[in-house]
Order: C-alpha cells, then sequence, then structure tokens
C-alpha cells in the first residue's frame, strides 16, 4: 500500500512538487494540476512522478450530477467529464466524485436520495460520464456517503452491476459508511465485509478516524487518524493484501501537523502489521 496525502504550498515546476510529496513521506499523491494544464507540462509532471515513485493517486470531481437543478446537473456532468479526462491523460488510479444529493445541500441527506428513481439517475449519470471518456488508463468511481447510494457494499455491488461499465469501479472510504452504533463498534468487521465483496474493483481508500459522541441523539465526529475508533489494524491488512500498490490517502485535516500526526499512527499501525509503507 502507498500512503499518500495533500502536500502544502505553491509549486512552479513538478520537481518541487515531488520533493514535497517525499519530504512529507508519501509514496502516493493528490493530482497537483487542472484540467487546462498542457500536454507537454502534464507529460513533465507524469514522468518526474515515475522517476521519484509517486502514484498520482486521485483526480477529484467534487459536484452534484444528479441535483433537481438541471442547470446545475448538466454543469456538474461537464465538469465530471472533463476531471475524467485529465485522470485518463494523467494515467491516475482514479476520478473520484460522491453520487451527489437530491437535497438543498449536493453532498447532504434527503428523504429522495433513497427512492428507485434516484438509484436509476445515478446509474444513468455514471454511465453518461464514462461514455463520454470511454477511459482506459483510469476509472471513475464514487465515494460511499452515510446518505446516498453507495452507503453499503451491497448497494455499490447493485450499482457496479447496474452501471455496467468497465471504467466504473470502487473508492472506499469506510468512515464515511459508519452511519449506526453497531457498524461503529464493529467497524472491523465492516471493512472486511466491504474488501471481500468489492476487493476487485477496489482502487483507491481514503484514511479518516472517527469517534462516536455521547449527546443525545446520535452523532459522530471525523477525527484525525489514531484519535478515533477505526480499526486500523484490520484495515491496513485488508489494503495490503489487496494489492501493494493501493494508494491510501489522508484528507480532511487541517494543519499540516494533524497530517504528520496521522501519518505517523498509520505507519505505525503498518508496522505492527508487518507492512511496509
Amino acid at each position: 500500500m502507498r500512503l499518500g496525502g495533500p502536500v502544502f504550498g505553491k509549486f512552479d515546476s513538478p520537481g518541487e512538487w515531488t520533493r514535497a510529496v517525499k519530504q512529507a513521506g508519501y509514496t502516493a499523491a493528490y493530482c497537483p494540476f487542472e484540467s487546462d494544464i498542457s500536454d507537454d507540462e502534464l507529460k513533465e509532471y507524469v514522468q518526474a512522478a515515475k522517476k521519484e515513485d509517486i502514484i498520482i493517486a486521485e483526480v477529484g470531481a467534487w459536484s452534484n450530477p444528479i441535483s433537481t437543478d438541471e442547470a446545475e446537473r448538466r454543469k456538474a456532468i461537464a465538469y465530471c467529464q472533463k476531471q475524467l479526462e485529465l485522470a485518463e491523460r494523467a494515467r491516475a488510479k482514479c476520478c473520484v466524485n460522491i453520487a451527489g444529493s437530491r437535497g438543498e445541500q449536493w453532498d447532504g441527506p434527503s428523504a429522495d436520495n433513497y427512492s428507485d428513481d434516484t438509484f436509476a439517475l445515478i446509474v444513468d449519470t455514471v454511465r453518461e460520464i464514462i461514455d463520454a471518456v470511454k477511459p482506459k488508463n483510469t476509472f471513475y468511481v464514487l465515494e460511499p456517503m452515510p446518505w446516498i447510494y453507495p452507503d453499503s457494499a451491497d448497494s455499490y455491488l447493485r450499482l457496479i452491476h447496474a452501471v455496467d461499465r468497465k471504467g466504473f469501479a470502487v473508492h472506499i472510504d469506510i468512515v464515511n459508511v459508519i452511519n449506526s452504533p453497531v457498524k461503529y463498534y464493529r467497524n472491523g468487521d465492516l471493512i472486511r465485509e466491504w474488501f471481500m465483496k468489492l476487493g476487485p474493483y477496489i482502487k483507491s481508500c481514503h484514511a479518516k478516524d472517527i469517534k462516536i459522541g455521547s449527546k443525545l441523539t446520535l452523532h459522530f465526529d471525523e477525527v484525525v487518524p489514531g484519535r478515533g475508533a477505526l480499526d486500523y489494524h484490520t484495515y491496513i491488512r485488508e489494503v495490503a493484501r489487496l494489492d501493494p500498490d493501493m494508494p491510501f490517502m489522508l484528507e480532511h485535516l487541517k494543519e499540516p501537523e494533524q497530517y504528520a500526526e496521522a501519518a505517523a499512527y498509520v505507519r505505525k499501525v503498518a508496522k505492527e502489521c508487518g507492512i511496509n509503507l
């Protein structure tokens, strides 16, 4: 497995970027450039990453391609297509988005998120994004969420079969699907289920942590890895068993010091599992 995360600062060249990635101790990285990059400059970044043994793990396509606002929906689909094309050019492991939401908040809950029509809309939307690009070097993936499909291993598997495209694959974010106390306290079983059912399709993983609150009615907080209850020993073993080059990406932390703490914790657990990062 390859640990990665954001790097801070402004980079004027591929060399400066790869030095920052290596200085953080990462061998995987988020895509450092935008879709308007020239072919020549993109080639320089890709070659620099290859020289330093860095995998470009993800291109983000964060948007709401199932919005109830048709203009917003069409704009989001076009953006996802553009970002998937960028991932294809960069030979990134994947282009990642969430399915979206039928509610007012682009990544928020809605009763309509669980209708049969919404499931069908997600299928049609993913097909439209993939069919416009026809990727051969990367995959379009959906980050699971606690209140929209895919929200479980089974619903993700159902989506894979319904979409029926080679360019569609799986992104793992276990913290996002811990939406009940049972899943929280038995998250090791949850992790094993996801990897057992979806292993061949998994292209990238997010490394976060979660902590349950004691105030009614029910609340979870995302926390720095090592400060919560996620079973990192099981998570890391499953990732390493699946693919020695699987990106394991830190995210959502506020300060470089928090990323350093999280990376140190992941390396500590990996060492305890006998796994070399």
